[in-house]
C-alpha cells in the first residue's frame, strides 16, 4: 500500500510538472486542451467499462494510456491505473475473439459468450459516450455560456470619421459592448431594424436605450448625413437622399438560452454537426482528398493555398492547435470545438472495420445473421489482409496530416 501511495504521489507530481511545462510552452490553453482530450478519451473508455459491468462481463483492466505501468490499484477483479504513454486508454474484457485463451471457469463472462445485444452495446458504448459528451457540451454552450444571437445587437467598435475627434455615437456616450435595446421606443430585434431607423432620421435626436453592465442606460444621439462624412477619404453615402449614420460597427452579442429550452436546441445542434461530420468523413477517405494530401506533401506551395487549407483533414497536432486557438477566444467557441471533435470521433470509431469498435459490431452482427440455424463463430484471421490494408490507409493519413500540420500549419480560422 505504501508503494502504491508513493507511486500515486509521483504520478500527481508528474502531472503537475507536465501541466507547468505545457503552460510554459503554449500558455494556459494548452494544458486545458490536453486535459479536455484526456477526459474525452477516458469518457469513451468509461462507456465500455460501465456497460461491461452492467452486462456481467469480466473487466480485468481499466487504464489511462499504454506502455509501462506508472501506477495501478486492484479493486475486486479489476485493475485501475495509469500507463506511461498517454495516447489513449483501454478497457480489457477477456474473449474479444474466439481464439483468445480464457480460464474455463470465467468463460461464461467473456465478451464472446455475451448475447448479441450486449455485444453491440459494449462495442458501441464508447461512441455513445462521445454522443452524450457532445450533447452535454452543446447544452453547456447554450445555457451556461450563450451563443451569438441576431436579436442581441451590440456595439463592436466605432468608425473614425475624418476631421472629427469623435463620431455621433461616441458623442452620445455609447460604449463598446453596449447592447442596443430600443430606439425611440421601438424594440431592436435585429441589426437591419437599427440601421433603417438611423438612416431615416438624419439630424433628428434619437432616444436610445442600451443595456450596460446588467442595467438599462438612456442616451441621445443625432445621426449625421453620410454624404457629409468621409472615412478613409471616401464619403459614407452618395446620391440625393440623405442617409443617417452614427459611426458604430454592430455585432450579434452572446445570449444565454434557458436551461429547459437548451435541451431541444442541443439536439438540433448535434444533428447539424453530425450531418457535417458524415460529410467530412466521406471527404477524408475520398480518392480526391488522398490525392490532394499527396500533392500537398510533395508540393509545399500547394499546402498553403486557401482552398487546400480549408478542406484539409488534420492530425491530433492540428486539432490541439485549433482547440487552443478556440480556448483563447472564450469558453463558447472552445465548447463548440470540443463538441465537434466528440461527434467526429464517435462516428469515425463506428466504421465497420477492425480495429475500430464498429468492426466488432459488424462481426457480431454477421455472426448473428449466420447463427439462425446453428451457432456460427467468425474467423477473424481471414479479415487480417483487409484490416492491414485499412490500417495502412489510416497510417498514411496520420503521417501526411501530421507532417502538414507541423511543416505547414493551417492558419488560425478564428481570425
Amino acid at each position: 500500500m505504501n508503494g502504491s501511495r508513493r507511486s500515486l504521489a509521483l504520478l500527481l507530481a508528474s502531472i503537475a510538472a507536465l501541466a507547468a511545462v505545457l503552460d510554459w510552452l503554449g500558455g494556459w490553453a494548452l494544458p486545458v486542451v490536453i486535459g479536455a482530450i484526456l477526459l474525452m478519451v477516458m469518457g469513451h473508455e468509461f462507456g465500455h467499462y460501465i456497460t461491461a459491468k452492467r452486462a456481467g462481463l469480466q473487466v480485468t483492466d481499466f487504464f489511462v494510456g499504454f506502455g509501462p505501468v506508472v501506477w495501478s490499484i486492484q479493486r475486486g477483479e479489476t485493475r485501475y491505473g495509469v500507463r506511461a504513454l498517454w495516447l489513449g486508454g483501454y478497457v480489457k474484457v477477456p474473449g474479444m475473439t474466439w481464439s483468445d485463451e480464457v480460464d474455463p471457469a470465467l468463460e461464461a463472462r467473456t465478451y464472446r459468450r455475451a448475447s448479441y445485444p450486449r455485444k453491440v452495446l459494449f462495442a458501441s458504448a464508447g461512441s455513445l459516450m462521445h454522443g452524450v459528451m457532445a450533447l452535454g457540451l452543446a447544452w453547456a454552450s447554450l445555457a451556461l455560456v450563450g451563443v451569438p444571437s441576431p436579436s442581441h445587437v451590440g456595439v463592436a467598435a466605432f468608425t473614425p470619421w475624418n476631421g472629427h475627434a469623435k463620431n455621433a455615437a461616441q458623442l452620445a456616450g455609447l460604449h463598446v459592448g453596449d447592447r442596443i435595446v430600443s430606439v425611440n421606443g421601438q424594440r431592436i430585434s435585429d441589426a437591419t431594424t437599427l440601421v433603417t431607423l438611423v438612416h431615416d432620421h438624419v439630424g433628428q435626436r434619437l432616444r436610445i436605450v442600451v443595456q450596460r453592465d446588467g442595467r438599462d442606460v438612456t442616451l441621445y444621439a443625432t445621426p449625421v448625413d453620410g454624404r457629409h462624412i468621409t472615412v478613409n477619404g471616401a464619403p459614407l453615402a452618395s446620391g440625393s437622399t440623405p442617409q443617417g449614420y452614427l459611426g458604430v460597427e454592430l455585432v450579434d452579442q452572446v445570449a444565454r438560452v434557458s436551461p429547459l429550452a437548451a435541451i431541444p436546441r442541443s439536439f438540433s445542434v448535434i444533428g447539424r454537426v453530425t450531418a457535417a461530420s458524415f460529410a467530412g468523413l466521406y471527404h477524408v477517405f475520398s480518392p480526391h482528398e488522398i490525392s490532394s494530401l499527396y500533392h500537398q506533401v510533395t508540393s509545399p506551395s500547394a499546402s498553403v493555398s486557401p482552398s487546400a487549407q480549408l478542406n484539409r483533414p488534420q492530425s491530433i497536432v492540428g486539432v490541439v492547435r485549433i482547440a487552443v486557438q478556440s480556448a483563447q477566444l472564450g469558453p463558447g467557441v472552445f465548447l463548440e470545438v470540443l463538441m465537434a471533435v466528440n461527434i467526429f470521433v464517435g462516428i469515425f470509431n463506428m466504421l465497420p472495420m477492425l480495429p475500430l469498435d464498429g468492426g466488432y459490431v459488424a462481426i457480431a452482427t454477421y455472426e448473428r445473421l449466420r447463427s439462425r440455424k446453428r451457432a456460427y463463430h467468425a474467423d477473424v484471421a481471414k479479415l487480417l489482409p483487409v484490416v492491414y490494408a485499412f490500417v495502412g490507409v489510416l497510417l498514411m493519413l496520420f503521417a501526411t496530416t501530421l507532417y502538414l500540420d507541423i511543416a505547414h500549419p493551417i492558419l488560425n480560422p478564428f481570425q
